[in-house]
């Protein structure tokens, strides 16, 4: 059928980035009616068109292009070299046409690109192809009339229209004259196929890229995964730079600087943004590296991301010139939403357990601080929760400042409450996808990236009366979910999800920097090693475990562990040594899955006398903490030969292991060991590979799956879905697993097709073959001059349909009980959608109860869908819609399956519609049962897979807020 060489096109699907399949039909759709709210706004000077013409056509103006990329997801990033490597012409493949309508889509194409621009528009509503076919195309000088005379046809209608003059971050002063220009407009005014005139002098242009830009700001699925496969990479990069510069100057870290701490940051965020063009002047959008009494409020406001000179260091921003406790960091992306705050600490925030019960550890500044800081990140994760669910900054606050209050309590803080509270801000702005922040209350803001952010400005030296020790500050990129639901008593509510962007970056972190901090912590190690040591004999160790704590916002950390008769010793490089005493532990418990795949956990249940000894991110809701040994692992090999065993024996001489089933954990003991699954799981499959930090993701965000399904549905329409609907939407559940039609229902089968598509003829068909299907009563369409459907003269039908049953008297009762069936023949101009809405929205609840649809088939005559070129009869494509049709039956060139018409259409209407099924029957008489037994279906509508792909496509199907055109 084609002339070009079959590889050349496999390269060209190759090379194009998003190639078919990777672009959400969904979300397309949804991108589509993002771009068509611009022109049914309410204004006066709205166009009725935003035309985008890409390549040569428009001298490869940047705004057409940026248009083009969002509605095809990326299709034309390409550079030369790029398109080099297809095999065509830079001008073939960007020789493309589109004028979006408020309800409908003109696309000019070739037949080189047509193919792989199919999968991208297909699925569009209304959508008009100008396309010549292949033989055509060979005739240049026909080809170019061609492309002229269709860009006429296509603004015919207009009178206004949108031109996206401009790209993001490249205003230009929009200038009609530099668009009469641009060659295909030039054209327009050719005498003969020309528009008999100047372009400019017949239309109204206006330039609409600022509309443009805050329609691609919004998030939407596919903009979420770019920036979890790129930004948040390239964000956590950042980090990891960060954390490498603290791990290579130890044992230095006192001659840290500032500037030298922040470098990472500075440079990622100075550079991006002087690539982006945009300016962004708010301190909150800046990076920082701030150390210990350095980071009041006036440094922390001053708003100038170039560090201060190299002289704060971290030996002298402590109280009274000595080491600072603590440092304050953000890093910001230049040109993405992303942005967090941690604060991490100098000096150990715990001092180890060894042996003496009645010594109690010294409360030292670091510990202060960081228990203030656990009580921020409380506090912030409470607001974003409570954000999520009400969307009002004023009720998110007031929870961040009720759990901060009850946080300083639990660390018996409660003399300071009223002081810090008093230097505590809390706020939350909402970022578009260019890092830039726009107002909260608008209404868009819900589609934007958010940070909420608490800062304790300038704590006093609580311990020592020695001035001030800084701000402790905390922040996270988050993004909220809302899916609209309306009840069965007509009311609409709301169910909400969220998810933190930046959760996986670390929220604590200490650094051993004072000489009798890193000797305390050897000589802490030093002391379990001894012949006369508390914790008893030494069993095995030194090898590497994950050490998970109940506290739901902190991350599990990588160390060392060290086994004992008595207990054992976590070495972690950061915080030094955590000895967990039996004398401590209330029960140790052993689950390992009966299973060599399955990670084994140690639970253990420790008193609160342990908690002065636990950094303070691993005091939890309950004492509480799994030691995860991985599968394979040498630590995991020597628990069973060295520890199992004499943990298990120790019943008389002092606290024995118990060994435990999965229905023995408990719920927060099951999420935590799913955890480690997950993470165990993700780097089993990455070993011997470079760990890419988005592998991780499915372990470092294991909420993530949720939020995309949640966000999958929200973010494609803000109409309500059905509550009995929404466990088939998120795909938890099915409706019913046999999907059976309920015996009083009578269901409706749509038979639908142009004109002189045979579907009469199969309608006949189907009634006189297959009477054993029941009593069949046929609705055919009122043929009027327009051929439309009329929505109240069907509902008017199946009002009478369901009252002439009602009203049979006794005597037929037996042949009552014979299945009544309603087979509904629409031959014309018809948008099923309409069909389907007449039911929905029939005013007598009773009536639309009564009846269900069964399947829709659409009839296809090859020879009846082009009426030129590849210029559909209107409605052949939104005819075969997914999520409404099942079946397709093509009703000539059956008998050569392979016929150039029958594949092209066939390939077509794949295009739009994946999951159709293709039947073949001349004339309309099917010769399979299997085909019969598709097209009579009682239960093929309202299956998860349609019901899902119905709400996708058309949001407010079942309403009547959805109109056809």
């Amino acid at each position: 059928m084609d002339v070009y060489p079959p590889h050349r096109l496999g390269l060209l699907r190759g090379r194009f980035p998003g190639g078919p399949g990777r672009g959400s039909p969904s979300v397309s759709c949804s991108r589509l009616r993002q771009v068509q709210s611009i022109l049914t706004q309410s204004s006066k000077s709205q166009p009725d068109g935003i035309l985008c013409i890409l390549g040569i056509d428009s001298r490869y103006n940047e705004g057409c292009r940026e248009l083009a990329n969002y509605l095809l997801f990326g299709l034309y990033n390409q550079n030369a070299s790029d398109f080099e490597k297809t095999g065509f012409s830079e001008e073939v493949l960007d020789d493309v046409i589109i004028l979006v309508k408020s309800d409908s889509v003109h696309l000019y194409c070739n037949p080189v690109n047509y193919r792989y621009l199919l999968p991208y528009v297909a699925h569009w509503r209304n959508l008009h192809f100008h396309c010549m076919t292949e033989n055509e195309y060979e005739d240049e000088e026909a080809a170019e009339e061609f492309k002229i005379a269709s860009f006429v046809d296509m603004v015919r209608d207009c009178s206004r229209i949108g031109i996206p003059y401009s790209s993001q971050g490249h205003l230009q002063i929009f200038d009609m004259f530099v668009v009469e220009k641009w060659p295909i407009v030039q054209a327009f005014a050719l005498e003969g196929i020309g528009g008999d005139g100047f372009f400019t002098m017949k239309y109204e242009l206006q330039d609409v890229s600022l509309n443009l830009w805050n329609v691609y700001s919004k998030m939407d699925p596919m903009s979420l995964e770019s920036l979890l496969s790129e930004d948040l990479v390239a964000f956590e990069h950042q980090w990891t730079s960060f954390f490498a510069n603290f791990d290579t100057e130890i044992p230095f870290l006192l001659e840290l600087s500032e500037s030298q701490a922040g470098e990472p940051f500075r440079s990622y965020f100075s550079h991006g943004m002087i690539s982006s063009h945009i300016t962004e002047n708010s301190p909150n959008r800046q990076p920082f590296v701030l150390f210990g009494n350095h980071s009041t409020r006036e440094n922390l406001n001053a708003g100038n991301f170039n560090f201060p000179s190299e002289g704060h260091l971290v030996r002298s921003t402590g109280p009274s010139g000595s080491f600072a406790k603590h440092m304050v960091v953000q890093c910001v992306s230049p040109k993405g939403p992303l942005a967090c705050s941690r604060t991490y600490f100098f000096g150990a925030t715990h001092v180890p357990y060894l042996g003496d019960e009645s010594k109690l550890p010294k409360k030292t500044e670091q510990m202060l601080l960081s228990q203030v800081y656990a009580a921020v990140i409380e506090a912030v994760l409470a607001g974003i929760a409570c954000y999520a669910k009400t969307s009002s900054l004023t009720k998110a606050k007031e929870v961040a400042e009720q759990t901060l209050g009850s946080g300083l309590d639990s660390f018996d803080l409660t003399q300071f409450k009223a002081g810090l509270r008093s230097k505590m801000t809390f706020h939350i702005h909402a970022v578009n996808n260019h890092g830039r922040i726009v107002p909260l209350d608008s209404e868009d803001s819900l589609y934007f990236v958010k940070t909420a952010c608490m800062t304790v400005y300038d704590i006093p030296d609580l311990l020592g009366g020695r001035g001030c020790l800084g701000s402790v500050v905390f922040s996270e990129s988050f993004l909220t979910s809302q899916i609209l639901v309306k009840e069965k008593d007509g009311t609409v509510t709301t169910e909400t999800s969220s998810i933190v962007l930046t959760a996986a970056i670390p929220r604590f972190c200490s650094w051993l920097v004072e000489d009798n901090e890193v000797k305390l912590s050897e000589k802490t190690q030093q002391a379990v090693k001894g012949d006369a040591c508390f914790l008893g004999t030494f069993l095995t160790g030194g090898e590497g475990a994950y050490l998970y704590s109940s506290n739901p916002h902190s991350w599990p950390e990588e160390g060392k562990v060290h086994f004992f008769s008595s207990g054992l010793l976590f070495s972690h490089r950061h915080h030094g040594s955590i000895v967990l005493s039996k004398d401590h532990m209330n029960s140790i418990l052993f689950y390992d899955g009966d299973s060599t795949s399955v990670v084994a956990a140690l639970l253990i249940e420790f008193k609160s006398s342990l908690l002065p000894h636990l950094p303070v991110h691993f005091h939890g809701s309950s004492n509480f903490l799994m030691i995860a040994l991985f599968p394979r692992s040498k630590i995991y090999q020597a628990f069973y030969s060295e520890v199992f065993s004499p943990w298990q024996q120790q019943a008389n001489s002092g606290l024995s292991l118990k060994v435990i089933q999965e229905d023995g954990l408990s719920v927060e003991q099951k999420r935590l060991h799913s955890s480690a699954q997950k993470l165990y799981s993700v780097l089993s499959h990455s070993a011997g590979e470079k760990r890419s930090p988005l592998k991780l993701l499915p372990a470092k965000l294991p909420e993530l799956d949720w939020f995309l399904q949640h966000f999958a549905i929200s973010s494609i329409s803000r109409e309500p879905v059905m509550r009995t609907h929404l466990p088939v939407l998120l795909q938890q559940a099915e409706i019913n697993p046999s999907h059976r039609v309920e015996n009083d229902k009578v269901t409706i089968s749509i038979v639908t097709g142009l004109p002189g598509c045979h579907a009469s003829e199969l309608c006949a068909f189907l009634v006189t073959l297959h009477k054993e299907y029941g009593r069949w009563m046929v609705y055919r369409q009122i043929m009027d001059s327009s051929e439309c459907f009329h929505a109240a003269h069907f509902q008017r039908y199946l009002s009478s349909v369901l009252e002439a049953q009602q009203n049979r008297s006794a005597r037929q009762s037996a042949y009552i009980r014979k299945k009544i069936r309603l087979l509904v023949v629409l031959q014309g101009y018809t948008d099923v959608i309409d069909v389907v809405q007449a039911l929905q929205t029939h005013p007598d609840s009773n009536v639309k109860s009564s009846f269900t649809i069964g399947a829709i088939t659409v009839c296809v005559e090859p020879l009846s869908c082009y009426m030129d070129h590849r210029f559909l009869f209107p409605k052949c494509l939104d005819q075969c819609s997914q999520g409404l049709v099942s079946n397709v039956v093509f009703t000539s060139h059956t008998t050569e399956q392979r016929h150039p018409l029958l594949v092209q259409l066939q390939t077509l209407i794949r295009a739009a519609n994946p999951t159709a099924a293709f039947i073949l029957a001349e004339n309309g008489i099917v010769t399979r049962n299997e085909d019969i037994e598709l097209i009579l279906s009682e239960n093929s509508f309202s299956s998860p897979q349609m019901l899902r792909s119905r709400y996708l496509m058309y949001p407010g199907w079942q309403v009547s807020s959805l109109k056809s055109s």
